[in-house]
Formats: C-alpha cells, sequence, structure tokens
C-alpha cells in the first residue's frame, strides 16, 4: 500500500516540476512579448507626436502602426499635399531610427 502511494507521490512531483517549467517559459516568451510590444508602442507615440507637433501638416488623418518584430513603421491615411507625404515620410523616418518606414499616405486636397 505505501510503496503504491510512494510511487503515487513521485509521478504528481515529477508533473508538477515539468509544469512548472513549461510556465516559466511561457512566463518568458510572454514578457519577451509585452516588451516587444511596448517597444512598438513606443516607436508608434514618437512618430505621432513628432506628427501633430510640425505645423506644415495635417496630421489629423495620419495613422500611424509599429510592427516591432519587422523593425516597421507603416503610415497610413490621407493629406492634402504631396508635400505633406514625403514631410510625413521624413519625420517618421527621423523619430523612428532602425525602422523601415512604408508611406501608404493617400494624397486627397
Amino acid at each position: 500500500m505505501f510503496k503504491g502511494l510512494g510511487s503515487i507521490v513521485c509521478v504528481l512531483g515529477l508533473v508538477s516540476i515539468v509544469g512548472c517549467s513549461h510556465t516559466a517559459r511561457g512566463v518568458v516568451q510572454d514578457t519577451k512579448e509585452t516588451a516587444s510590444a511596448v517597444r512598438g508602442a513606443a516607436e508608434t507615440v514618437d512618430v505621432k507626436t513628432a506628427l501633430i507637433a510640425d505645423k506644415t501638416i495635417d496630421a489629423g488623418a495620419i495613422d500611424v502602426d509599429t510592427y516591432q518584430e519587422k523593425k516597421l513603421v507603416v503610415l497610413r491615411g490621407s493629406v492634402p499635399t504631396e508635400a505633406q507625404k514625403q514631410r510625413a515620410e521624413q519625420i517618421a523616418r527621423e523619430n523612428a531610427k532602425g525602422y523601415t518606414v512604408e508611406n501608404r499616405l493617400v494624397v486627397a486636397p
């Protein structure tokens, strides 16, 4: 009777250890993903803030999306002139160092 109980306790102990190691790996992965998302969000805020601060651009219809894992910033939306489209891209490049900028803005007067 005690021999069987000891075996059950050992098996449960091993299952707990394996489960904890998987949980620890999951926590590490979740932490990396969260940190990546925070860095991406920071880039988005930096670019959007710089666009709003530049008085030569009507930034109200510009969306900024950042893909941290790809190191990519995408500008979407519309601006009234080609000059504003080019300036928005320049601002994004200046404020998202190390990122590729994809300018999908549409000129809509």
